[in-house]
């Protein structure tokens, strides 16, 4: 008896050691983060919209740029400590070299909304992608931050290629595929600030979120000559039940009026109830993840499914990886570059 209450002693005490190691982990990977975005406020990504920028702002049209200000990749930590190795750039990204990253605000309804530009440092004019980022709730330098992360990893290769590309940070009050579509809308009109863009030529890309995003700026515009979407969500009724906190931490939070009229809004923002209002004119490439865990690729499946009933301009291509496409970038870039120099 009195060896098994030692052993249970020791047992007690090696637990005790690997939850405190655990939870010094944790508390150092939060506090690092802390420190990343507090050091952004020495960056372009720290600089916030002032009040007499808001006023200046009444006076501009929509999608008109307020602000427009260039980005050193190597002053953004948490980025910077991914792509580079004894500060500079690995192998793998050294095609940034080639690019140039702004941060602009520009007007949207009537708010300044942050976005963010990759474009090739070469002259010359370029068609114009509109990239929609995932994710949701990020605000300020954090959203800033979030846009470019994502632009960089997911877009910045078509900038190689001779497009320029725009992101929207999308507005702070954040509806989830509500209001805030007129920020991504808007970038319509941002394209013919642009000096290097095209904006006769304009092409869209989303991802997750934005994929939904991208699908509901193919309902209001008949600007987006094509689009292409990856793991976007077609049905957020099935989404919310194969993830309730999609609909306790996003749903119910950002859509306003949530709970008295949860049917329309969430059938609003599905794709999948009114895929005959998609522009005719544009053309889709689809993108399924069949291993993808956050969007059901059968909702992917679904829409295919509505598009050939209605003969839509589209393809559909699935690969075994997860929602973020993790070990496929290669032949995701591929896929990106050739499917916008074919069709725009």
């Amino acid at each position: 008896m009195k060896i098994f209450k030692r052993v249970i002693k020791i047992l007690g005490v090696f637990i005790f050691i690997a939850i405190l190691f655990i939870g010094i982990k944790i508390a150092k990977k939060y506090y690092t983060s802390y420190q990343d975005i507090e050091r952004l406020n020495n960056t372009v990504l720290g600089i916030e919209i002032t009040p007499s920028e808001l006023r200046e702002s009444k006076t501009l049209e929509q999608g008109k740029i307020q602000s427009k200000r260039l980005i050193n990749l190597s002053k953004i930590e948490p980025l910077w400590r991914k792509i580079s190795e004894n500060e500079v750039l690995k192998s793998d990204f050294k095609y940034l070299d080639d690019i140039e990253f702004y941060a602009i605000t520009y007007k949207s309804d009537s708010l300044l909304v942050n976005g963010i530009i990759a474009e090739p440092k070469r002259e010359g004019k370029f068609p114009v992608i509109i990239f929609n980022r995932g994710g949701n709730k990020e605000i300020g330098k954090v959203g800033k931050l979030k846009t470019l992360y994502s632009l960089v990893y997911s877009a910045s290769k078509l900038a190689q290629e001779g497009y320029v590309v725009i992101a929207s940070c999308y507005r702070e009050n954040d509806e989830f595929g509500g209001k805030d579509i007129n920020d991504v809308l808007n970038l319509i009109k941002t394209a013919k600030d642009l000096q290097k863009g095209d904006a006769e030529r304009i092409g869209m890309f989303g991802w997750s979120r934005g994929g939904m995003m991208t699908y509901l700026a193919l309902k209001y515009s008949d600007r987006i000559k094509t689009a292409v979407i990856g793991n976007g969500p077609t049905d957020l009724s099935q989404l919310i039940i194969e993830r309730p906190e999609m609909e306790s931490e996003v749903c119910a939070k950002l859509i306003p009026n949530y709970e008295q009229n949860k049917k329309r809004a969430l059938e609003n923002r599905s794709a999948l109830y009114w895929v005959d209002e998609l522009d005719k004119n544009a053309s889709i490439l689809i993108l399924c993840g069949t291993d993808d865990k956050r969007v059901n690729p059968n909702q992917a499946d679904k829409i295919a499914k509505k598009l050939a009933d209605i003969n839509y301009n589209f393809r559909f291509e699935k690969f075994k990886t997860d929602h973020k496409f993790s070990n496929k970038t290669k032949e995701l870039n591929e896929l990106l570059v050739n499917w916008f120099n074919e069709k725009l």
